[in-house]
């Protein structure tokens, strides 16, 4: 079978295709390299030993993407593609509704178009909004986002509904995802954003390397142990495993719509997760506290037991590990 994944290059995507090409997955990967760079195609090939076929196209291109369908036997999809960063979706909403949106309209359009009917989709724990509660559990659903970012990936949930509602010939999986942070044990494959990073693990990446002066810390006024945001932080590698087992699920299924977080549920602080990395690798990061960021909430961390009980999915890696591989790929990577 062939998979095709959009934004297939990016940080979740990349080591994503990784764990498909190893189980034993054709690939295809389409990405506009807005986020990302052509070389990771070649990383991939480093790490399996077989190179994916790679589209640069944008997937708002409707007749690139038509023909890319056309050109490959597509069995199901997983959909990476789209802008990212919480604070930037503050600052610039319109390009990110109008990118992540309609950059979806236009892939499902197209896979409708060749019958092509199986998705994964890159969703988020922003979904959920300020639910007043840490712990997230699926069956709370969606509440209003915080931000744009979050407010695109619930409409998007939606259109998925809304399609399976009109034609339940489709099988849908969504996966909203925590805080993918880590990189790949060999070092070729992480996280490294241009300019100022909008996550914090590439922001403290680029402190400890010396291409940024000090890490900005948003708000130490929230009700949490130290003061500052609490998140679930889940290691790259194990998210990229837990799509493995979501589309496994998916083709054997009848169709439906179903819904997994994926995260350790466990919550750190960002100032637990900065005194990990220095512990880890001895290095120490300056660090300044500045107002909240618009957006962000208190705290949130997953309950994951669905995913357990249904795909047999759990992470495995700890903060540790993260930290400790992050750093190893910005080193091998500066």
């Amino acid at each position: 079978m062939k998979v095709l994944l959009t934004g297939g290059t990016g940080y979740i995507g990349s080591h994503t295709a990784v764990e498909l090409i190893n189980t034993g997955k054709d690939i295809a990967i389409v990405d506009s390299l807005i986020n990302s760079n052509e070389d990771v195609v070649e990383r991939i090939k480093q790490i399996t030993g077989k190179e994916p076929k790679f589209y640069k196209t944008d997937i708002l291109d409707k007749e690139a993407i038509d023909k890319i369908f056309a050109e490959n036997e597509i069995d199901a999809v997983i959909h990476f593609a789209g802008l990212k960063a919480v604070g930037e979706s503050v600052e610039k909403p319109l390009e990110y509704y109008y990118n992540n949106i309609m950059g979806t309209l236009t892939l499902l359009d197209v896979m409708r178009k060749h019958n092509c009917k199986k998705i994964v989709f890159s969703s988020s724990a922003t979904v959920y909004g300020d639910p007043g509660v840490p712990r997230l559990v699926e069956t709370m659903g969606r509440r209003t986002p915080t931000n744009p970012y979050g407010a695109t990936k619930a409409m998007i949930e939606k259109i998925l509904e809304d399609l399976y509602i009109s034609d339940n010939s489709w099988k849908i999986t969504i996966l909203r995802y925590f805080n993918p942070i880590g990189a790949h044990e060999s070092g070729l494959l992480g996280d490294n954003p241009n300019g100022i990073p909008n996550n914090l693990m590439p922001y403290i990446q680029k402190v400890a390397i010396g291409e940024l002066e000090k890490l900005h810390v948003f708000g130490d006024d929230y009700e949490t142990k130290d003061g500052t945001g609490v998140r679930d932080y889940i290691h790259v590698v194990d998210l990229a495993k837990g799509h493995i087992l979501a589309l496994e699920k998916l083709l054997s299924a009848d169709g439906g719509v179903e819904k997994y977080n994926l995260g350790t549920g466990c919550g750190y602080s960002v100032l637990e997760l900065v005194k990990t990395f220095e512990k880890v690798n001895n290095i120490k990061i300056p660090y300044v506290i500045d107002e909240r960021r618009p957006g962000d909430i208190a705290a949130c961390y997953a309950d994951a037991s669905k995913a357990e009980a249904e795909l047999g999915w759990k992470a495995t890696k700890t903060l540790e590990d993260m930290c400790r591989d992050s750093w190893r790929y910005i080193q091998m990577n500066k």
